[in-house]
């Protein structure tokens, strides 16, 4: 089991920069990837989109390539034609002015300067395995840290759906009872109204209980919810995406308990069904963040 949170960072030396691939991701239904990298390697997107792709299938992922840092003075080409150009077109002004031209160090470092080439931003063609690479790191954190977070949802999803199990086997117990106890009730009731000599063999009385034991019988839904609750246990224990059929189990469960509750007609049982479904709100919420 995964978790849909996670964040990786991998950085590399690209010549005199620093080169840093961040990949992260929140919750979402489905898998909406984004990629932020510097308008001259856009053309890598396709290729980075494949690779993020092999190692997530649902969330909101962001991957941001950045390369900062400038390239040092002792990097830097000098442009020799240019430093000679400038100085015969110097030498050229001064003659027609009459003034005389004898360079020196200073002004031939100023003009080199001024006449230096900075190092040009790495081509997509020369940095692609460099960032391929770091990208290759960034994922492998990213997935380590989706796994741990996937581990603690996953054991408390487990303590969840014990709590769930639990609340079942209560009103499993509970709903054999009801049909009795609503006879007693309605026996009492009819020796309150002074109809004691009535009958209790009656068969308006005998249909009365029939009637009511079937309203009230959810033997069908305690079997479907069982069923339900044993498919979730497997599902939480396997790998993989589980997200989708989590949450589709988890609305037949809540369907399932719905109905118990309408049907039992009992103050204990009904108290149990509540517990229920606050329970089964708080796995739907932790549902929510895996993968």
């Amino acid at each position: 089991m995964n978790s849909m949170t996670g964040y990786g960072r991998a950085t590399a030396a690209l010549g005199s920069h620093n080169l840093t691939v961040q990949v992260s991701s929140v919750n979402r239904k489905t898998l909406d990837l984004t990629v932020a990298l510097p308008r001259d390697w856009e053309s890598l997107e396709p290729e980075v989109t494949v690779k993020v792709r092999e190692a997530v299938v649902r969330g909101k992922v962001h991957v941001e390539v950045e390369l900062t840092g400038r390239p040092n003075a002792a990097e830097a080409k000098w442009s020799e034609e240019g430093v000679a150009q400038t100085l015969d077109q110097l030498r050229m002004l001064a003659g027609k002015q009459g003034v005389p031209f004898a360079p020196t160090a200073d002004l031939l470092w100023q003009i080199a300067s001024d006449e230096r080439q900075p190092v040009q931003f790495p081509t997509v063609d020369a940095s692609r395995p460099a960032i391929i690479a770091a990208l290759g790191e960034a994922l492998q954190g990213f997935v380590a840290m989706r796994a741990r977070e996937g581990a603690a949802l996953q054991a408390d999803l487990l303590e969840r759906l014990a709590a769930l199990e639990r609340e079942l086997d209560a009103v499993s117990a509970r709903a054999p009872q009801v049909p009795g106890l609503y006879r007693e009730m309605l026996f009492k009731r009819l020796r309150e109204a002074g109809l004691e000599l009535l009958d209790l063999g009656d068969e308006r009385v005998l249909k009365e209980i029939a009637l009511f034991a079937d309203r009230c019988d959810v033997s069908e839904e305690l079997t479907r919810l069982r069923s339900h609750l044993s498919q979730l246990g497997q599902l939480l224990r396997t790998d993989g995406e589980i997200g989708r059929k989590a949450e589709f189990i988890l609305q037949e469960i809540g369907r399932e308990s719905h109905t118990i509750g309408s049907k039992a007609n009992n103050l204990a049982i009904a108290k149990a069904v509540i517990e229920f479904k606050n329970e089964l709100e708080r796995i739907r919420e932790q549902i929510a963040n895996v993968e």
